[in-house]
């Protein structure tokens, strides 16, 4: 055989090989370090764990997704770790997905600090990473340096404290204390609630940090008691938010406004305290009557109950799913780069709208259906901002049920 027929036959092999292995590709893999277990659980498995279970039975039920590339559906399979709510472990299984099981998308961590950690990994391997359950105050101001990495959920600034502060001064508050878990999420929601509730006159009295995992919280809610505060804002998790609730009960505190979260948001907390949680305020906010939501809601009240909804992110973690779906479907691919592409610049057609991501990479304010909730009548109900509102703002809080 000459030379020249050599590297034809050699390029027909590597022809009829990259063909085979395009035909081969018979699934999409996602893969993820998220909390299965440990304290960070209680959001996990109520927040973006539900959602994406019901994604992925949707999407394998119809036959997968169309990509082009390979010229047919591909069914979606999960290759999830448990970090056990422990940040280092969270790392090294994000790496142990990309590196070793080498899957083809991933699936974010649970919880702001852990996000913040993952996401320099994902960016490292040009893998595109979408935050869930996390905040990203500190981490949009890393995106220049991080282009595969963006944000579903809003959070503080994003637009959720603005919004509370209006609300709060429109109603009429003058006074203020916040309690806050000394982590990622609690300084980022605290550092930013402290001097806008200041600028719009409110004062606030004081501002104290708690551990994670604190057993007692009643020296701090005596202290705003004392201090007659119209305003509590506890950022602390679901843990934490329970503990006050119990305890603002046992000594008799009923401020006027009382912010709880994450954890106000879910609806563990309405089946805990039943007509206790009448007027409490949460951040989020969506409920059945958002628009595209109905559907949703049903399928999943039927596969987990009310008591699993969280009406803060649900609907931000459909949205970005069936914009990743639509993506897919547009490109063609599940390639990161490309995926990352529309990601960073297209406005795509989902159930819940018109979805898209801003210069932040955060998703765009004008897709968000609220930034805050409040429970009216065993709804949580969207009461900001006004022109999103599904019912009025409560202020004050209705006094707590009589024993």
């Amino acid at each position: 055989m000459g030379r020249k027929a050599f590297l034809l036959a050699l390029g027909f092999v590597f022809i009829l090989c990259s063909v085979s292995y395009v035909q081969a590709k018979d699934k999409i893999v996602i893969g993820a370090a998220r909390s299965l277990s440990g304290p960070l659980a209680t959001i996990g498995d109520s927040a973006f764990r539900p959602v994406y279970e019901i994604w992925v039975e949707k999407v394998n039920k119809a036959g997968g997704i169309y990509v082009k590339e390979y010229g047919k559906k591909l069914p979606v399979e999960l290759k999830i770790y448990d970090d056990k709510s422990d940040m280092a472990t969270m790392t090294r299984l994000l790496e142990k997905v990309i590196v070793d099981d080498k899957v083809d998308l991933l699936f974010p961590p649970v919880s702001t600090g852990f996000l913040f950690a993952a996401a320099p990994i994902a960016n490292k391997h040009k893998k595109l990473l979408v935050g869930c359950e996390g905040g990203a105050t500190k981490l949009k101001e890393l995106i220049p340096r991080l282009p595969y990495v963006f944000a579903s959920l809003n959070f503080s600034d994003h637009n959720q404290v603005p919004v509370l502060v209006d609300l709060l001064a429109d109603a009429g508050a003058k006074s203020a204390a916040i309690i806050f878990m000394g982590d990622l999420h609690g300084i980022e929601y605290s550092s930013v609630e402290a001097p806008l509730l200041t600028t719009k006159g409110i004062d606030v009295k004081f501002m104290k940090s708690v551990p994670p995992g604190i057993k007692d919280l009643s020296p701090l809610l005596r202290e705003a008691k004392r201090l007659k505060v119209d305003v509590l804002i506890v950022n602390g998790y679901p843990d934490e938010v329970i503990l006050t609730t119990k305890q603002l009960m046992e000594i008799d505190f009923n401020p006027k406004a009382l912010v709880l979260g994450p954890g106000g948001n879910f609806g563990f907390y309405k089946k805990i305290f039943g007509p206790a949680a009448e007027g409490v305020i949460g951040f989020g906010a969506w409920n059945c009557k958002t628009p595209g939501m109905k559907e949703f809601c049903d399928v999943f009240f039927s596969k987990y109950g009310e008591d699993r909804t969280d009406w803060w992110g649900h609907f931000f973690y459909w949205a970005w799913l069936q914009f990743l779906e639509k993506a897919i479907e547009k490109t063609g691919s599940i390639d990161n780069d490309k995926l990352r592409e529309v990601f960073a610049e297209e406005k795509l057609d989902t159930s819940v709208g018109k979805i898209w991501f801003d210069e932040h990479h955060l998703m765009a304010k004008e897709c968000h259906p609220g930034e805050i909730g409040q429970w009216q009548k065993g709804m949580f109900e969207v009461v900001g901002p006004k022109d999103k509102a599904t019912a009025k703002f409560i202020y004050p809080k209705p006094p707590w049920p009589k024993k």
